[in-house]
């Protein structure tokens, strides 16, 4: 069964790079130089890129000496979902309680919560 490429109208490299990230991107490769079947040269390679919501999400191993404890790590530690209307990423509490701060979008909850 062949892939076939399609393209969505609409869609710019933003767009791109926020899927690409939000689903993580992982590259495998194995390079080897053989000579009458003796292996000479042999090079594994392993390159992922992903937010780090992502990361965490999958359980993806960081370089020792990654300071984790960062602004982007604890937010990438808060629960999200995307947005049933913009399909942004909010975290799960605030798209409840208040709806989705891109597109105003407010769930049946934050309606019934007098203001």
């Amino acid at each position: 069964m062949a892939v076939e490429p399609n393209r969505e109208e609409g869609k710019s490299l933003a767009d791109v790079i926020d899927r690409v990230l939000d689903k993580g991107l992982v590259i495998n490769a194995d390079i080897m130089v053989s000579v009458a079947g003796v292996e000479l040269l042999g090079v594994k390679i392993r390159a992922a890129l992903a937010s780090f919501e992502t990361a965490a999400k999958y359980g993806l191993e960081f370089p020792s000496g990654t300071n984790l404890e960062t602004a982007a790590w604890e937010e990438a530690q808060v629960a999200k979902e995307s947005c049933p209307q913009c399909e942004k990423r909010v975290p799960v509490e605030e798209l409840i309680t208040e709806g989705c701060p891109w597109c105003g979008w407010i769930s049946a909850k934050a309606r019934q919560i007098p203001t």
